[in-house]
């Protein structure tokens, strides 16, 4: 319930909202009711970013874009630092927004060029106000850049280019009504220049309401470290609990350190596959690129600060990083329906992507003690290996029978378990009574592909998963242009029941290969207006 003062509060009042529930998911749509409910990012934002710094020439940049394509490594955009941080970067400075001529000669082409190879482009931006005041829907007479429309007008020339998202960095000293107006700011400017496309803005701070401009947050400037990506598990898991759901972390750690090994990179791209946002960053930022732990080179050193070192060079000639990598690519982009869909979710109810145990578990203390592995949504769970040399990885499952995502071994919960772990896997376990839907693999989300979505159903209970699409850009979802389809488990009868609840105008169908884990036997099924029940 909401207890509101009877009298309108004075200035300096403090008011207090309370809310009591059994069910610790009706507490975060009241709070989400509160303070807004997560916005729908685009598709894109949801595939795989990789993040750039010191940049040499076009020409660097160009090859990147192309050996991620050559290389058959998914990629959706390309996240270009600006000079300050770096001695070369896309803009001039710091609060510049002018191109760097020595790199991005003629912005329009080489971002049409980018586009051309399915990436999307960001780009670093440093506030150098105290403040930030009203809104982009405001007039802008004399030109001071503390007034957001005043500054919404600056980057209007770079939108122009044809970029994608802005990267708002710095803000640490703005108070935590200027931290708000500026999430707002990218989110509101954004869709007054284009009205119909889903803004992306990547924020180094937030507020409460952050989450209803659709807004990314990450940790910022973490070791490479052990220790730091160990810490990064329970600051994602609590960052969804305050109603900042999407969010992620600096892949290797943003501070190179004698730490930053093949072992560490591999070990951190694991976790950051299943994070809301899946970014490599960090300074010496090559080796934030999978392919480059095996090229003998780690590209410009950036050492500053304490702890700060380079790489053991013995570590550049490691050969299992750049599949790994690909793995987990893949498998991040096969999972795009299930993320897709837990994203809608979200914007519907409030919940995260990246969950506590106890959100669904509240009466398992054992469930409510766990810190170190979360649900991936309502069906998976995830234990990353955070420990260097692991060969097992000790972890909790709750109540109830799970499969071993791997293997589709299954084994019941309600203990811990010991699951043997090699370089190239983290566990990963479905519960009974999950429709787990995995797309084709793609090189960018929006990437034409021939091929059924595969639904894989772990029996043991019964299960729902409402799979949901759009056109993954605009905001037609909102007038009625999405499908929703509903898939219902029903375990004793051992049935699968799918309907269309939802679809827009000329969606006639969708093609679907189920089957049950452990099982080979594929049931390809055409689904249309009518209901379809799959017997197993």
């Amino acid at each position: 319930g909401k207890f509101l003062p009877a009298e309108p509060p004075s200035s300096q009042a403090l008011v207090f909202f309370v809310s009591v529930a059994r069910d610790p998911a009706a507490l975060l749509a009241e709070y989400a009711n509160l303070t807004g409910f997560p916005e729908m990012p685009p598709r894109w934002s949801f595939g795989y970013l990789q993040s750039h710094r010191t940049l040499a020439s076009r020409e660097e940049l160009m090859s990147v874009a192309r050996t991620f394509r050559a290389r058959r490594l998914p990629c959706d955009a390309l996240i270009y630092l600006g000079t300050g941080f770096c001695p070369s970067g896309w803009n001039t400075g710091h609060g510049s927004f002018r191109f760097n001529l020595s790199v991005f000669d003629n912005p329009s082409e080489i971002i049409q060029q980018l586009h051309e190879q399915h990436f999307r482009v960001i780009l670093h931006v440093v506030y150098l106000g105290r403040a930030l005041r009203g809104s982009v829907h405001d007039s802008c007479r004399v030109q001071n850049a503390e007034e957001a429309a005043c500054y919404w007008r600056q980057h209007q020339p770079v939108e122009e280019t044809g970029i994608d998202g802005w990267w708002p960095d710095e803000g640490d000293a703005l108070d935590m009504s200027s931290r708000l107006g500026r999430t707002r700011l990218y989110f509101e400017g954004s869709l007054r220049d284009r009205p119909n496309v889903r803004p992306f803005a990547l924020h180094r701070n937030g507020a409460p309401g952050t989450q209803r401009y659709g807004a990314f947050v990450w940790t910022g400037d973490v070791n490479s470290s052990w220790e730091a990506l160990r810490l990064q598990v329970p600051v994602g898991i609590n960052a969804g609990l305050s109603g900042l759901p999407y969010w992620g972390t600096d892949t290797g750690g943003f501070i190179p350190t004698r730490e930053l090994t093949g072992e560490l990179y591999v070990r951190w791209f694991q976790f950051s596959a299943f994070c809301p946002l899946f970014r490599s960053h960090g300074r010496t930022w090559k080796l934030r690129l999978p392919w480059q732990w095996n090229s003998g080179e780690m590209g410009p050193s950036e050492l500053s600060g304490p702890g700060s070192a380079d790489p053991d060079p013995a570590e550049l000639h490691n050969a299992a990083v750049e599949p790994i990598c690909r793995k987990y690519l893949e498998l991040r982009y096969r999972m795009l329906p299930y993320i897709y869909s837990l994203a809608r979710e979200c914007h519907d109810a409030g919940l995260p992507l990246m969950r506590a145990l106890w959100l669904h578990y509240p009466d398992d203390s054992a469930a409510a003690a766990r810190g170190d592995e979360y649900l991936w949504g309502r069906d998976l769970l995830i234990a990353p290996v955070v420990e260097r040399g692991s060969t097992a990885r000790r972890l909790y499952l709750p109540r109830g029978r799970w499969y071993d995502f791997w293997t589709e071994t299954a084994l019941e919960g309600g203990r811990e378990i010991t699951r043997e772990v090699d370089l190239a896997t983290i566990p990963v376990y479905a519960r009974a009574g999950a429709i787990l839907p995995l797309g084709p693999v793609k090189q960018y989300t929006d990437q034409p592909v021939d091929g059924a979505v595969q639904l894989i159903i772990y029996p043991g209970d019964d299960g729902l998963f409402v799979l949901y699409d759009d056109d993954g850009a605009t905001y037609n979802f909102r007038r009625g242009a999405f499908t929703r389809i509903r898939c219902e488990w029903r375990d004793r009868r051992r049935e699968l029941v799918l309907a269309m609840e939802n679809a827009p105008p000329g969606l006639r169908q969708r093609e679907f290969e189920i089957r049950m884990a452990s099982e080979t036997n594929v049931r390809n099924i055409v689904l249309g207006r009518k209901s379809v029940v799959v017997r197993f």
